[in-house]
């Protein structure tokens, strides 16, 4: 068995992906796999990690705005989508996945005109335009929320939950504490803007720093394309409580593991694996469909819900101090967070793998 998988630019359309490929691995060990990602983005290292062989494919990007970029970024499609043709051509692939990303649209085109199987997984509840692109074409397309089913044909849609890989589920706090240094009579916040961080994040972050000595202690993911000289002070000035670091591949798991409230963004990527580990969450969306997402969690008392736009460092404090000294409130997060965000079970992965097969 052959399989290509795609997407990148972001963390978003690569961690679901990740899960699936140990799901397949484990089942079909003698499959082989292929990933096209993004010359820019921060997918490379993780999956080379996984063993999965990487190439890169300039695209171009789809945008929904007028941008005198869109006139240079049609060449860039149409030679994606001649490049993508010599791939699928050369790797002969049984089928192609995507859960999203500008990257993987000329690539499952071009799989779709030589008569290759795709597989699109939506994850948000607003269906992005690249996945909009790829769904005609695809075979199957899967969804992380049961309310999406009626988004798409019905003969092509499944409803599986989000993958989530099982190496985020074998952490432990005892290895946590050791490899961060952290602290066993003191409670654990663990802030995260995505593969790539978010300035603003970041910023509210550090301010709300002088307000949390013997709070609690943060363990601050702070992302590989921000800068880094506000979090490095703030590392300086805070080093007995605050713990800041750029990137995690195998660390992951711990952080999440010795965490008892995870601050995120609102992609559900992050949301799934959050939910998968029974965390409560603070999420600070990005504006667009992160808002969309953070608003059901809302509503269905999930998650509690921090807007950017009004958002400042005492706010942010004040979410931190009400969810770390409410032990009710926190299970009750738990609760309904993995209720509705149910991850991906292996038979049903396994199910549609058949299908893109036969």
């Amino acid at each position: 068995m052959r399989i290509i998988f795609s997407g990148g630019g972001t963390l978003g359309p690569v961690t679901p992906l990740l899960a699936l490929y140990e799901t397949i691995k484990a089942r079909y060990p003698e499959a082989s796999f292929l990933w096209i990602g993004t010359k820019q983005g921060p997918e490379r290292v993780l999956i080379e990690k996984a063993g999965i062989r990487f190439k890169t494919l300039n695209a171009g990007k789809f945008r929904r705005y007028l941008s005198l970029w869109n006139i240079s970024d049609v060449f860039h499609i149409i030679v994606g989508f001649f490049k993508s043709l010599k791939i699928i051509w050369k790797e002969n692939p049984d089928f192609c996945v995507s859960a999203g990303g500008y990257v993987s649209v000329p690539l499952h085109w071009a799989a779709f005109f030589l008569g290759i199987p795709t597989w699109i997984h939506q994850q948000d509840l607003k269906i992005g335009l690249a996945n909009r692109l790829m769904a005609p074409v695809a075979r199957v397309v899967s969804t992380a929320f049961q309310k999406q089913l009626t988004e798409f044909p019905k003969k092509k849609v499944r409803w599986l939950g989000n993958p989530v890989r099982r190496e985020l589920l074998e952490g432990t706090r005892s290895s946590a504490l050791k490899r961060f240094g952290l602290r066993s009579d003191m409670p654990v916040i663990f802030v995260t803007g995505g593969g790539t961080g978010s300035l603003k994040v970041n910023q509210l972050m550090v301010e709300a720093l002088p307000h949390l000595k013997n709070v609690c202690q943060i363990l601050h993911l702070s992302g590989l394309e921000r800068p880094q000289e506000l979090v490095q002070r703030a590392g300086r000035l805070f080093s007995d409580f605050y713990h800041a670091y750029q990137f995690f591949t195998e660390e992951m798991k711990d952080a999440y593991a010795v965490a008892d409230v995870v601050i995120s963004r609102g992609g559900f990527g992050s949301l799934t694996e959050i939910a998968a580990l029974g965390k409560a969450a603070i999420v600070i969306p990005k504006p667009g469909h992160q808002v969309l997402n953070v608003d059901f969690l809302e509503r269905s008392e999930a998650i509690l819900y921090l807007d950017e736009r009004v958002a400042d460092a005492l706010s942010l404090v004040a979410l931190i101090k009400e969810i770390l000294e409410d032990r009710i409130l926190r299970s009750k997060l738990e609760r309904n967070l993995q209720k509705i965000l149910p991850r991906a079970r292996e038979k049903d992965t396994l199910e549609i793998v058949t299908y893109c097969t036969n």
